[in-house]
């Protein structure tokens, strides 16, 4: 038996894994993990059938006469050197795009070593699933502390009072909020007689568990959050407590507000204006109370905006950076700005996109513009892409149009450990190795988590495939003009090097290679006093506690302060503001929506997530089936500017009317794929409706709630 930490999704579970030989046999939650305690979800329990699962590629593949054909490494590799450096000499470092999926985030070989490739690699064109989910709350924690990844993330297990929006942690383990056992968490706060608001458009189970559940209009949640700013301050209920020294742009905030009264944004939501101004009383009287929104609020037109006033609530209320509020993690290891004791003010739109003029976030341009950069000719157009652990076909906007483009680039490199309805078009597929053949440390959403922990897992199962850090590495190598056969030892010296300068250690502290010296000496910079093999001495994990308290120490905007106002995000209240005048005509519009056995979409190749009914429906209330000729079981044709699709009805009450649901991630229905199980579970994929040219205008993520569309009978 193994203790192994989930990399499936953000929750990070601990997982005991038992074997006969290389055989996984069971999969259970390990009791005695620090973080999770026992609890597993459906996704960690079908770890073993990732594993073992035959469709999954154990080989690099390279497309010959239009048909894929397994090769050695050194042959993949020999194939993407004499390919992609004659596209980078003709056209330059822009003609090659990269997009790197979520699991990217899950991998430790592809978040350390990825990121040397891509800076070697020089392309402005760099995409990511980012821009479909989560850069509006990068961006607007960027300007108002300092950096994008300082996200404040709601202190669960001592909160009195968690207001929801646009989040369904039941189904999701959190979002932006790693946090094992959601369920037990939410239901600690009752049991410690607090109370949860959740507002969305679908009853979701999150809300069935919620004392109240407000079922707002899809893509109004910064009008709600400015209503309650208006009713905090026409209530002397601003409370900024400790942090009232720490804190710019107050009155401003008070002046923006000033317009969005509970009367003036009733119509628009949906929401009663006394219920409106009840709920921002409740949040300001309750003692300890946090604000939470995740993917509803940042897939719509004003993602930024929405993004910015939760935690503009958290501030004016006196929650932020308070035991039961919203808290900054201080993870083990990879703290932004923990090397830099000066890092530079956050800014955005270092560069822009060539054909739309879209402005560069985190270092990242929008996924909607992708087609257009690859079908519009002239200087700069791109001709080849490398995607990584990710599926644009399926999970970005007007999926039909850029699977188009893809059809048109000159290279295409795909690493995936399957031949999906992305890497299909690829012409190298470079594999990697299971979960359980990798080592794991979950970098990334520590700097998320509800509760301060580490936890090292070593590969538990041995393999011949070249790990992805090497893989990474290895890419290095051909666009460094060192060949498709560099030294990989020597470029893995050269990393531990930087990282240890930049850490301010001497490299020979740690005796490791790869990932393991990497985090190795992360953990020696941090704020813990630890080594890898504390953590290794520790396989059930360490805790290190519940948040702390990190302002100021925390804020890097140039002013030390927290910047309340910032003028890169308030320049687009004025939009918001043109809303209120907006009234609803009737118009029906789509949301996504997500199941707890399904995450990405790989995951639907999977035997035991995939059992029972077709859950790929389309949800409607039943006024508007009634109206719409509807019937449950039936088929609809649903149209958007975009595309249409056939998809079975749902007539259920658990969607407001007016707005229709279709869960992501499906569609498994080209040609040319080998995953016979998503196959068989094909559904329709609801980007063949989602509009590529509708974004947020702050940091153009796309937006895929509120999205205008027809539904018929088929």
């Amino acid at each position: 038996m193994a203790a192994v930490t989930c990399p499936l999704c953000e929750a990070t579970c601990g997982l005991d894994v038992t074997f006969e030989g290389p055989k996984v046999t069971k999969v259970r939650g390990d009791d005695a993990d620090v973080f999770s305690g026992g609890y597993i979800c459906p996704k960690g329990a079908s770890l073993g059938a990732l594993h073992h699962d035959p469709d999954r590629l154990r080989a690099p593949l390279v497309k010959r006469d239009g048909e894929f054909v397994e090769v050695s490494w050194d042959e993949a590799f020999a194939e993407i050197h004499a390919r992609l450096l004659p596209v980078i000499e003709a056209h330059g470092k822009d003609a090659v795009a990269l997009y790197v999926g979520n699991p990217s985030a899950h991998n430790l070989g592809n978040l350390l070593y990825g990121r040397v490739f891509y800076k070697a690699l020089g392309t402005k064109n760099v995409f990511t699933a980012g821009t479909v989910d989560q850069v509006p709350k990068h961006f607007s924690s960027g300007y108002l502390f300092g950096s994008g990844l300082s996200i404040p993330v709601p202190d669960l297990d001592r909160t009195e009072h968690l207001l929801v929006l646009g989040a369904n942690p039941l189904v999701s383990n959190g979002s932006l909020m790693t946090a094992p056992d959601a369920r037990g968490r939410l239901k600690g706060i009752q049991r410690r007689g607090g109370k949860i608001v959740v507002v969305d458009p679908r009853r979701t189970r999150t809300a069935e568990l919620a004392d109240e559940h407000h079922a707002i209009r899809p893509g109004t949640d910064a009008l709600l959050l400015f209503a309650m700013v208006n009713v905090l301050f026409t209530e002397g209920k601003v409370r900024l407590g400790r942090l009232a020294e720490h804190v710019n742009g107050v009155d401003e905030v008070r002046e923006l507000a000033r317009e969005f009264t509970p009367e003036a944004v009733a119509g628009p939501t949906g929401i009663d204006a006394a219920e409106i101004r009840r709920l921002a009383l409740e949040l300001a009287d309750a003692e300890h109370a946090a604000v939470y929104g995740r993917i509803g609020t940042t897939t719509q037109s004003f993602g930024t905006v929405a993004s910015w006033l939760v935690d503009v609530l958290n501030t004016l209320t006196g929650n932020l950076d308070e035991p039961g509020g919203a808290m900054f993690p201080l993870a083990a290891a990879g703290q932004p700005n923990s090397s830099n004791p000066r890092p530079k003010p956050f800014r955005t739109g270092r560069w822009k996109t060539r054909v739309h003029g879209l402005p560069e976030v985190l270092g990242e341009v929008p996924v909607g513009v992708l087609a257009d950069e690859i079908l519009t000719p002239g200087e700069g157009q791109v001709r080849a892409l490398i995607t990584v652990s990710g599926n644009p076909c399926l999970s970005t906007p007007n999926a039909e149009r850029l699977t188009g483009a893809l059809e048109q680039l000159d290279f295409m490199v795909s690493l995936d450990v399957y031949l999906n309805e992305t890497s299909r078009l690829a012409d190298v597929i470079l594999p990697g190795p299971s979960p359980l053949e990798r080592p794991h440390f979950d970098v990334a959403l520590y700097q998320y988590a509800v509760r301060d922990v580490a936890n090292w897992t070593p590969a538990t199962l041995p393999t011949d495939l070249p790990q992805e850090w090497q893989t990474m590495l290895r890419l290095t190598g051909i666009v460094t003009g060192q060949g498709p056969d560099a030294d990989i030892a020597a470029l893995d010296e050269f990393v531990a090097a930087e990282a240890a300068r930049r850490s301010g250690l001497d490299p020979a502290v740690s005796d490791r290679t790869g990932p393991e010296r990497l985090v190795d000496l992360m953990l020696r910079a941090g704020p813990y006093d630890l080594t890898l093999a504390d953590l290794e001495a520790a396989p059930h994990g360490v805790d290190l506690g519940p948040l702390k308290q990190r302002v100021p120490e925390v804020l890097t905007t140039a002013s030390g302060k927290i910047e309340l106002a910032p003028g890169p995000i308030t320049e687009d209240v004025p939009r918001l503001a043109r809303e209120l005048a907006k009234v609803p005509d009737g118009e029906m519009v789509l949301i996504g929506r997500r199941h707890l056995s399904s995450n990405n979409s790989w995951m639907h190749n999977l035997e035991p997530l995939v059992r029972g009914q077709n859950r790929c429906t389309v949800q409607v209330h039943p006024e508007d089936a009634t109206r719409l000729g509807l019937t449950d079981g039936g088929q609809a044709v649903v149209h958007s500017r975009a595309g249409k699709i056939e998809v079975p009805v749902e007539v259920t009450d658990v969607i407001r009317p007016g707005v229709v649901s279709i869960p992501h991630g499906w569609g498994h229905d080209p040609q040319g794929m080998r995953t016979a199980v998503a196959t068989a579970h094909a559904g329709v994929n609801t980007n063949l409706l989602s509009d590529e040219t509708q974004m947020d205008a702050l940091s153009g993520t796309s937006v895929l709630n509120g999205i205008p569309v027809e539904i018929a009978p088929a």
